[in-house]
């Protein structure tokens, strides 16, 4: 078998990619209804609801426990490693979010700052702790389901 069916018969791959696909595409069109207009930044961003990090990695997870087993050392690597990237998209990115929005806010008063900046602070990084819990909830369906 050549690599690259190799890697088009990989669930474990490819429905963690699926799934990040279409919950940025959700977001993209949740984002133009929304706002009436085109973000294209939504398509590849961080942030909003579901959060796409824990839908991909609680995918992963759920994939590789039906693939190799739930008591296999490769699902506590993917359980444990979605763990961390839930805590940190709900910790340490959303605070940094918080702490953008604030600068933005301080830059754009005037007679508050003197500094010229090129381009707004990203403000849109890290999630509520439900829209991480939404995204695991989905990752884990859809990793159950399908993988």
């Amino acid at each position: 078998m050549n690599i690259i069916t190799q890697i088009i018969n990989n669930k474990c791959l490819i429905i963690p990619l699926a799934v990040w696909f279409f919950i940025q595409i959700f977001k993209f069109i949740t984002d133009f209804i929304i706002n009436k207009k085109i973000n294209l930044k939504r398509l590849m961003g961080a942030g909003g609801m579901p959060s796409s990090h824990s839908a991909v990695m609680c995918s992963l997870a759920s994939c590789v426990g039906k693939a190799y087993g739930f008591d296999s050392g490769a699902f506590a690597i993917a359980i444990i490693v979605a763990f961390v990237v839930m805590y940190d998209a709900a910790g340490v990115r959303r605070a940094a979010g918080k702490q953008a929005r604030i600068l933005n806010r301080i830059i754009e008063t005037p007679g508050l700052s003197t500094l010229e900046v090129q381009e707004k602070l990203v403000e849109v990084l890290g999630h509520t702790p439900v829209q991480v819990f939404v995204g695991a909830i989905i990752g884990f369906a859809v990793g159950a389901i399908f993988g």
